[in-house]
């Protein structure tokens, strides 16, 4: 092969990465934008219209990017990592897609320039390793909850009190608990009265409207299955032993739903259907009964009134073995209009239920939403601790990631570059958002903190004075900036390490076998 081909073969495989790493950063970057313009105090909204023109307005990262319609398949990695975020944390996918966008835009600058992709990656990775102990050293436990909630509540002071009231009566032991997330516990309702209470909804009616509406100190009884007689086939009942077996069937569970009147159950919640021939005699007993509740439900009511699950063959079992599955509550009744079950207090753990009142579907939605950040940071705060907010322990983690770049190898210190300089992003995307100028702003906190090495400063968004974030109650979860930032440099070394995109042939199905062929 003579030189000047060999040349062209390098020049083609050089353009072919820069427009692989060019159309990716292009749609990262088109993804942040529809975001970023929410983040901080002075943050709007993004109005989401769909096909059919419905709307949603709203200011919560998650939402937004969870509804934007892309087909990239960069810009789908973002979405993947932000829902991640979401689903973990409950709390900082905008900063995930504004960090990762960052560190990719300046990746690709330096590659650009002829830094080598596996350099750029090298001190991109020690910089976010940097960065990660850096935060976690100043992650502090003593948690002011309420400023946590009040940040990430948007301001929402009712909002932020109802969260912290239900974290305060769930316990610091469940909220760290890893199976448990007290977003699930939010609840919104249009014309309901805000509220948090010892207990739960359940989105169900009673099994018959001749049942009792309310009971009071309540015996449940949880049947984790249909309560139903065991089902008999049609040909069966055609002949007479198979008839026979299904009276016996019907017999023996007319005594088993019997039992529970006589252990005095006056509460019955079941997974699936349940027999009109139980409906009938828990009605005439005076039982409340609620059918096909959810798993989830299920699990929170066996937490909260301490009963124990059964399946429909263990009515079987004597009267006294049966009253070992019996749990308890104060209350149980249905709130005709809200449409919904209530079960307050309980005998077993305690679990809390936030109801978020509103006007309208859309205020509804939103709250709910803003709910849920709150709940997903004040659980974190537990768990973690808490940082500056404002974007000041970023920028203070970019000024620790500069200091040691003079012990990074070669051409790995512009990786490390990439770092400190997305780090700065959230900040100024704050400030921006606050109407200043964000290239200003950023150094004069840069250079504030270095004059009085507190990590605390930030811009006030009101004044546009630098202030202490901690001292005016501006605080984060360290768990959601831990977490957003090994999102984002995930999805940042994914993307940086894509050398050409190829579109995948389509998979033709197997033709169908045909005998003789």
């Amino acid at each position: 092969m003579s030189s000047d081909v060999k040349q062209v073969s390098r020049t083609t495989d050089v353009d072919e990465r820069s427009s692989a790493l060019t159309s990716n950063a292009a749609a990262v970057s088109a993804l942040a934008s529809a975001v970023e313009g929410t983040l901080g105090p002075k943050g709007l909204d993004c109005m989401l219209v769909d096909k059919f023109g419905d709307v949603t307005v709203t200011n919560d990262g998650a939402t937004i990017l969870d509804k934007i319609d892309t087909v990239h398949p960069a810009a789908r990695m973002l979405i993947k990592a932000a829902r991640a975020q979401e689903n973990e944390i409950g709390d900082g996918t905008t900063t995930t897609a504004i960090l990762a966008s960052a560190l990719i835009s300046e990746g690709v600058a330096h590659v650009s320039r002829g830094v080598p992709v596996t350099k750029v990656i090298e001190g991109m990775r020690t910089g976010v390793r940097a960065a990660l102990e850096f935060i976690e050293a100043n992650a502090k436990d003593d948690n002011p909850l309420r400023n946590v909630a009040l940040v990430a509540a948007r301001g929402n002071e009712d909002i932020a009190d109802l969260v912290v009231e239900a974290a305060r009566l769930t316990g610091k032991d469940t909220l760290k608990s890893p199976g448990f997330s007290l977003a699930d516990t939010i609840v919104a309702r249009e014309g309901a009265a805000s509220e948090v209470f010892s207990g739960l909804i359940l989105d169900k009616q009673r099994a018959s409207r001749l049942m009792p509406g309310s009971v009071e100190n309540a015996r449940v009884f949880i049947v984790d299955d249909a309560l139903e007689p065991p089902h008999i086939e049609d040909d069966a009942l055609s002949t007479e032993s198979g008839f026979a077996r299904y009276l016996a069937a019907q017999d023996e569970f007319r005594r088993g739903v019997e039992k529970l009147v006589e252990i005095g159950v006056t509460f019955v919640a079941t997974a699936k259907g349940i027999d009109p021939i139980a409906e009938e005699i828990l009605t005439d007993a005076g039982i409340m009964a609620v059918r096909r509740i959810s798993s989830r439900d299920i699990a929170w009511l066996v937490e909260l009134t301490g009963a124990r699950t059964i399946k429909r063959s263990g009515l079987r079992k004597s009267p006294e073995e049966l009253t070992a599955f019996l749990g308890a509550c104060d209350r149980v009744y249905e709130d005709e209009r809200l449409d919904h079950i209530r079960v307050i207090g309980g005998s077993g753990k305690s679990v809390a239920t936030v109801l978020v009142g509103a006007s309208t579907r859309e205020v509804k939605d939103e709250r709910e939403r803003i709910a849920r950040d709150a709940a997903g940071a004040v659980q974190s705060a537990v768990r973690t601790g808490v940082v500056p907010g404002g974007g000041s322990i970023e920028v203070s983690a970019a000024r620790h990631v500069q200091s040691l770049r003079k012990t990074a190898k070669g051409m790995a210190t512009y990786g490390m570059d990439c770092v400190a300089a997305a780090l700065k992003k959230p900040l100024s995307q704050i400030v921006a958002n606050a109407g200043f100028n964000p290239l200003e702003k950023v150094e004069d906190v840069v250079a504030a903190q270095a004059s009085n090495t507190n990590p605390a400063l930030a811009v006030d968004c009101d004044s546009g004075e630098i202030v202490d974030m901690i001292a005016c109650g501006i605080v984060d979860p360290a768990g959601v900036k831990l977490y957003a930032l090994r999102a984002a440099s995930e999805v940042a070394e994914a993307i940086m390490r894509i050398n050409t995109i190829i579109r995948k042939r389509e998979e033709l199905a197997a033709p169908a076998h045909v005998n003789g062929d």
